[in-house]
């Protein structure tokens, strides 16, 4: 299995950071198999989808809705309703999978590798990527 160890600036704002170029280049000319992608971190998720043309700020005030950022979480350091950076993974969960056919990864049109950072206390975040050939 080929592995690697990306370090991902996301910088101090929340938000999405795709790391689509990276994964391609990771797998190019590897033939056919599956990507792993994952994050080791508590606050940060991975979700395949479009970005750009108002996706990311619309995913990110859904976010909002169903995990505001105020003074109700019980995990309470950090920013401001940093609590909800830690149930994310349950929506954005930590690794997924994406399947390489000719070395070349098997998106959509349309389709992102998006690693989402709510935290904006953290401006750098580790991905993970692993290769196993089929």
């Amino acid at each position: 299995m080929k592995t690697a160890r990306l370090t991902i600036r996301t910088g101090t704002d929340r938000g999405f950071t795709d790391v689509t170029r990276d994964c391609r280049r990771f797998v190019e000319g590897e033939g056919d198999g599956l990507l792993s992608v994952f994050v080791p971190h508590a606050t940060a998720g991975l979700a395949i989808m479009e970005l750009g043309a108002g996706s990311d700020d619309d995913a990110l005030d859904a976010l909002d809705r169903l995990l505001p950022r105020d003074d109700r979480w019980r995990h309470r350091h950090g920013s401001p309703g940093h609590g909800a950076d830690h149930v994310l993974p349950l929506l954005a969960g930590p690794s997924l999978t994406v399947p390489v056919v000719g070395g070349e990864l098997a998106l959509g049109t349309w389709q992102s590798i998006a690693l989402l950072d709510p935290n904006p206390d953290n401006g750098h975040r580790t991905v993970v990527l692993s290769f196993l050939a089929g």
